[in-house]
């Protein structure tokens, strides 16, 4: 009978075997019933018939897979060990006879050149790269394997004896690339999971309500936000979300100076405005903080325009779509109406528009700065780094004018007390240098904008830092700080400081931003929770990457936000042992991941918690330094704002494991205390830069006697000593030795002649250069025999035995 068309059924007792028709049933016994095996082949193609074990492929996984981008996803499926087999027994080889492993591998290769075999693999999700992963693990497990399972032994074996054939393989390969990709038998659930087409269905609670949006459109210092908080105040309850902390603070702090008692909620924060202590009516929050659970009359929404920002903007598509409110009151550009107007449409909400313009005038100046000598009372330098703020305030210090500084690092705390020296008609201080963190957020008393620079970095796309042109939006937001109504600047202006860049800041300052397209989304812990039940093997960070390129979403409103600093703090600790649901929020921490020390504090936070232990004050504080003094260079003031990072970062968890990061209030007792260093270390930041420029000089040996002697003190305390005569610059072969130590050190010899003489012949110096290292040699040799005592005296040589060879 031809080997086409025909059901082999493979009879094994003790290595005899027997082949049976397509028609025949047969059981398989060794005096008991003991096997079945059964492998269809059509007529024609052998891989036609043949079935895989329960592997569900839908339409929706072929397109999917099937073009453009998504080829590109399999290399974020992590293959999972499959473990050898270790069976005492062997029914195979008592059924089917004995395998080499040679021979097993040649008929592994035989299986995975096939072209039919790669295209049938191709049909049930294993790609190039998945189908190479998967034999690779398969390849593997059968070499490593002592015993195969029996139906692949007896497989092997008859195509060995030209009794099978390699496709016979593929069902048992199927089933091992399932369990080395799990993904492969539920990329169905993994897509339905991943589902971000419909984020207004994510609402209920607002979906339940008739909501109705309200859109205060206008740019800064128009009143937008005013008119908007105005109907927060009169409101039996209401929810103010705030972009910053900041911001937030001041809506707490004013709502309940105006009689309506109003609370406090940040990451790091909980503040409660009724003396009584009972929970207020009124919230003051955060964006990311916004609840969707509790019910409102009004909420207002500050900085709409931010559902756009690649890292948070879901914060404020989550509060838009999601916050139970009657009212919606979103304040910001008119470059997001569009936008807003689509989300309401997409929810079945109403909106309404309300337009209002600059309550004060802008002008821009006609000519460029050109000089700091320049500059008048109520200017403001905006520089896009810290070098050049640094500059900036070094040379206006040195006209005589006192400087006011603020950036994104700072405390809170500092950034007012630096804003309220600045907007004090008394206060000597008239000058503020500043970043675009006064793009929102603080209250500042501003003439004149100077752009200092129009190149700012950025974070594109991808997630790269970039070097780009400041964009219209934010070019509109800082220039619009001039000329705040109700201070004593009635009238802004603009320029900027280089004549090259006037051109450019007059055609930003001309322009309207364009529409805001898309808003941010991000995935749920619940959603990767469930990611990780299907992948339980896949790390964190792993899980979020599968998850991004697996996901559904409306590209005609709606992106997906950028996960680098969530998947740096999973590979960061993913070493520690956690709880799938504490490691997402340990991932949520806001902490800036170019500060390595705040870095390291956090992996400290996170291995304290692994292992049960609360992180206390008195660990804290020990970990941390404390007590700190004052700044005596700018590196000491950056070292002050990461401890504060550090103390944010420890508040931040409090409220998330109380019990285990227990002693919140005195952490902030500490962090107060800590604010007022680094203010005065910023109000006296160019004394710390002429330390910094004095200490960095000393360091970088622009002085050799310091550093020489900075280099014996390092080698003393490695227990080495440094000859007296080493040169400044990194030089090799030992240097020449000067004529002081040889009068110091050699007495009535023939160099000391010579020298006294100034008689030198070629044969003379050929002399005294061998008696120069015999002399040095001796030296070292006497010296290195010889260790000093604690009390300083010598002490004497030990045992030729113990002397240390190479050690001098």
């Amino acid at each position: 009978m031809s080997q086409c068309g025909r059901l082999v059924c493979v009879v094994g007792c003790r290595g005899w075997r027997k082949y049976i028709s397509s028609s025949s049933s047969v059981v398989l016994s060794h005096h008991q019933q003991y096997h079945q095996f059964t492998i269809g082949r059509p007529s024609c193609n052998p891989l036609l018939t043949v079935e895989p074990l329960v592997l569900h492929t839908s339409k929706r996984l072929k397109h999917r897979q099937g073009g453009g981008k998504r080829d590109d996803i399999s290399h974020l499926f992590i293959p999972v060990p499959v473990k050898a087999r270790q069976d005492e027994i062997n029914v195979g080889e008592e059924m089917a006879g004995p395998l080499k492993k040679a021979e097993i591998l040649r008929v592994l290769n035989r299986f995975f050149s096939d072209q039919a075999v790669k295209e049938l693999a191709k049909e049930h999700g294993l790609g190039d790269y998945l189908y190479q992963q998967s034999f690779v693990s398969f390849r593997k497990f059968c070499l490593d394997s002592e015993t195969l399972p029996v139906d692949l032994h007896i497989i092997i074996s008859d195509i060995l004896q030209s009794a099978g054939n390699v496709h016979d393989i593929y069902p048992t390969f199927l089933k091992h690339a399932q369990k080395t990709f799990p993904h492969l038998i539920c990329m169905d659930d993994l897509y339905k999971i991943s589902d971000l087409s419909n984020p207004p269905n994510w609402y209920p609670e607002a979906r339940a309500l008739n909501r109705k949006i309200i859109f205060h459109a206008g740019p800064t210092n128009s009143g937008k936000t005013y008119h908007a908080m105005q109907r927060f105040l009169q409101a039996e309850s209401g929810i103010y979300c705030s972009p910053l902390k900041l911001l937030a603070t001041e809506i707490f702090t004013k709502s309940n100076e105006n009689g309506t008692p109003c609370d406090l909620v940040t990451g790091e924060e909980r503040r409660q405005g009724n003396t009584e202590g009972l929970a207020a009516q009124h919230m003051a929050c955060t964006v990311e903080m916004t609840s969707v659970s509790q019910p409102y009359e009004v909420a207002v929404i500050d900085e709409v325009q931010m559902m756009r920002d690649p890292m948070r903007g879901w914060a404020w598509t989550r509060a838009v779509l999601g916050v139970s409110a009657k009212e919606i009151h979103v304040c910001g550009e008119a470059a997001a109406i569009s936008l807003v107007s689509q989300l309401a449409e997409a929810a079945g909400e109403e909106i309404e528009v309300r337009r209002y313009k600059r309550l004060t005038d802008l002008t821009i100046e006609s000519y460029a700065l050109q000089s700091l000598a320049n500059v008048h009372p109520g200017d403001c330098i905006v520089c896009f780094s810290k070098r050049d703020i640094h500059q900036v305030t070094r040379e206006i210090e040195r006209i005589g004018h006192e400087v006011a500084v603020i950036y994104g690092g700072l405390p809170p705390g500092t950034k007012l007390a630096q804003a309220h020296k600045f907007n004090d008609p008394n206060h000597p201080c008239k000058i503020l240098v500043a970043t675009d963190a006064i793009g929102m957020g603080l209250n500042l008393s501003i003439r004149r904008i100077i752009f200092y620079s129009l190149i700012r970095p950025n974070i594109n796309e991808k997630g790269e830092m970039e070097m780009e042109t400041l964009s219209v939006s934010s070019a509109l937001q800082i220039a619009g700080r001039a000329g705040r109504y109700g201070t004593q600047w009635d009238h802004g202006y603009v320029t900027t400081m280089k004549p090259e860049d006037h051109p450019t800041l007059c055609r930003l300052l001309s322009q309207v931003p364009d529409d805001i397209e898309q808003a941010g989304l991000h995935p749920t812990p619940d959603q990767i929770e469930l990611f990780a039940y299907h992948l339980p093997s896949y790390t964190l960070s792993n899980l979020i990457d599968v998850f991004v390129n697996l996901c559904t979403v409306d590209s005609s409103l709606y992106f997906m936000c950028l996960m680098d600093d969530f998947k740096f703090l999973a590979d960061l600790i993913q070493h520690i042992p956690l709880p799938l649901r504490s490691r997402y929020v340990f991932c949520c921490a806001p902490i800036n991941k170019k500060m390595p020390f705040v870095c390291a504090m956090f992996l400290k936070f996170v291995r304290q918690f692994s292992q049960n232990e609360p992180a206390t004050l008195e660990w804290l504080c020990h970990q941390v330094k404390w007590p700190l003094s004052l700044p005596a260079t700018v590196l000491e003031l950056v070292h002050l704002e990461e401890v504060y990072d550090v103390f944010d970062i420890y508040l931040w968890l409090s409220y998330r494991f109380p019990e285990m990061f227990p002693e919140a209030e005195l952490v902030r007792d500490l962090q107060r205390e800590l604010d007022g260093l680094i203010d005065t270390g910023v109000s006296q930041i160019v004394r710390l830069l002429r330390n910094a420029d004095r200490r960095t000089s000393s360091t970088a040996a622009d002085n050799e006697d310091t550093f020489i002697m900075d280099q014996r003190k390092k080698n003393a305390k490695k227990g080495r000593r440094l000859p007296l005569d080493v040169p400044p610059t990194g030089v090799t072969d030992r240097p020449p030795v000067t004529n002081q130590r040889i009068k110091n050190t050699i007495q009535d010899s023939l160099t000391k002649q010579l020298l006294d003489q100034g008689l030198l012949s070629p044969k003379m110096l050929a002399q005294l250069q061998k008696e120069w290292k015999n002399q040095i040699k001796s030296e070292d040799d006497v010296g290195s025999r010889y260790n000093d005592n604690d009390d300083g005296t010598k002490k004497p040589p030990g045992p030729p035995w113990k002397k240390k060879p190479g050690r001098r």
